[in-house]
C-alpha cells in the first residue's frame, strides 16, 4: 500500500533571526519568526509525512504553546515525525519540496539541505528533491515579508 502526503508552511521574515531552511543556516539579513527554528521547508515536509500516515499535523504533535519546543531544531522534530511514520508501519519512498522565497538565492544551499534531510528520512539523496522559486515580486513572498514551502511525499508500507 502506498499513500501520498502534502504539506505547506509559511513564516514571516524579520531582522535578528537566523534563516534556517532544511537545517542549513543561510546568510541573510532577515530570518524566519517562529516558536521553533521556523524552518518552513522542514515543517512542510513534516506535515506532508504526518498527512500521509493520517497522523494529524505539526501543531498537534508540537504545539507552539509548549516551551519544550522553543527554538528547537526542526531536524529534531523531523526525527520525531519519522518515529510516528514508522510506528504506523510506513517508510518514505521519495519527497519533493518547493521553497518559495524572493531572496536570498537558495540554489547553492540545496545540496546541503538534501544531505541533512536524506538520512533522517532513511532515503538516498536521489530520492530527496528540493527546489526553489520566487513569486516575481507578487504577494507576501514577493514583498519579502515571508517565505513559504510546499512538500509532497510518497510513503509505502514497510516490508
Amino acid at each position: 500500500m502506498m499513500r501520498v502526503g502534502f504539506g505547506y508552511d509559511a513564516h514571516r521574515l524579520a531582522p535578528g533571526r537566523p534563516l534556517i531552511l532544511g537545517g542549513v543556516e543561510i546568510p541573510h539579513h532577515l530570518g524566519l519568526i517562529g516558536h521553533s527554528d521556523a524552518d518552513v521547508l522542514t515543517h512542510a515536509l513534516g506535515d506532508a509525512l504526518l498527512g500521509a500516515v493520517a497522523a494529524g499535523d505539526l501543531g498537534r504533535h508540537f504545539p507552539d504553546t509548549d516551551p519544550a519546543y522553543r527554538g528547537i531544531s526542526s531536524l529534531i522534530l523531523l526525527e520525531r515525525i519519522m518515529a510516528v511514520v514508522q510506528s504506523r508501519g510506513f517508510l518514505p519512498v521519495n519527497v519533493d519540496v518547493t521553497v518559495v522565497a524572493e531572496r536570498p538565492r537558495l540554489a547553492p544551499h540545496i545540496p546541503q539541505m538534501i544531505i541533512n534531510l536524506a538520512p533522517i528520512l532513511g532515503l538516498a539523496p536521489e530520492a530527496v528533491n528540493i527546489k526553489a522559486t520566487s513569486t516575481e515580486k507578487m504577494g507576501f513572498v514577493g514583498r519579502e515579508e515571508g517565505i513559504a514551502a510546499y512538500a509532497a511525499v510518497l510513503v509505502a508500507l514497510a516490508a
